[in-house]
Formats: C-alpha cells, structure tokens, sequence
C-alpha cells in the first residue's frame, strides 16, 4: 500500500471517547450491530470513521453527530462562525485500534464524486472544488490536495461526499 504525501485524519481517539458519550449535537450513542441488509441502520460497506475503512456485517457501529470544523477550530484557536456545521458519521461503538499503517485515500471508489472544502486558519471557507475520483485515485487525490493546499491561506481540507454531503475526511497542510 502506498503512503500518501497529504495525510488522510481519521477521528482522534479523544474524540471518539467524546462522541461515545455524547455526540455533538448533545445525543447519547446508540450502537447497532452492521447488517448485510443495512437493517437497521448500519449498511455494511459504510464508511467509518475512525479508522476509515468500510463497515463489516456484524461490528457495533453508530451514528453519531460529528463537528469537525468545530473540533478542528478548538485545537487552532480559530473561530469558524457561521461555517460551523454537524453531520452524521459513523464510527466503531468500541475502541477501535484506527486506520491501518501506510494507508491510501478512503473510500476511494472511482466514479465518486467528492467535494474539497477549503478553511483558513480563523476556520472560513476560501474555496471548493468538485473532484471525481479517477481509476487512479492516489495519484487523483493527490493532484487535487497540491491545488488546494497551493493557496498559502488553506490550513485543511475537509473531504465530502458529494450524495449526501457528508464528512469523509480531514487533510491539515503538510
């Protein structure tokens, strides 16, 4: 497996204890077991992220509500405003031991189309692009991440799915 220049960040640890209790919307975990039939909630393949890989049929998974601009700015000292958003996210019910070593892009399904989020270090937006993944999809991500971190003023890029909006993951500049 291929170690990538920009550094996809999975949900720290610290978080997840946090987001375990409570998420970030205030709503204790509800925790379901992953079926092949998606029922009830948790479809297998999903994306987690905690260790930012697919959800496997029987692993206790949840759906929690996740703010990652709003983490992010708590560590920086940046005061994002309005630009501060919740979204659903999935992530392991237990410890998880994370992404495994040397990763690539997740979730990197040629054809997908993503969104990269620009934020500046006060946690506003200052660009977007929409990005299909291409068959090669390192070498695509890469490409798209030297762009968006090729403006001086973009401290991290959040990744979307474009479907749903929702977060993937988070790149901070090299």
């Amino acid at each position: 497996m291929t170690t990538t220049t920009h550094l996809p960040l999975p949900i720290a640890p610290a978080t997840l204890r946090e987001l375990r209790e409570l998420d970030d919307s205030g709503r204790p975990m509800r925790p379901y077991t992953a079926r092949e039939d998606g029922v009830p909630i948790a479809s297998v393949g999903g994306p987690l992220r905690c260790c930012l890989r697919g959800i496997e049929a029987g692993e206790r998974v949840a759906l929690v509500s996740y703010a990652p601009l709003r983490r992010w700015a708590a560590e920086s000292g940046a005061e994002p405003g309005a630009y501060d958003e919740a979204g659903p996210v999935f992530i392991h019910a237990g410890p998880c031991a994370g992404p495994a070593d040397g990763r690539s892009y997740p979730f990197a399904r040629p054809g997908a189309l993503r969104t990269l989020r620009r934020y500046n270090a006060s946690g506003h937006i200052v660009g977007g692009a929409l990005f299909e993944i291409p068959d090669d999809a390192e070498a695509g991500f890469e490409r798209a991440l030297d762009v968006a971190f090729g403006a001086p003023e973009v401290a991290v890029v959040h990744v979307r799915a474009v479907e749903y909006g929702c977060f993937q993951f988070e790149v901070r500049r090299p």
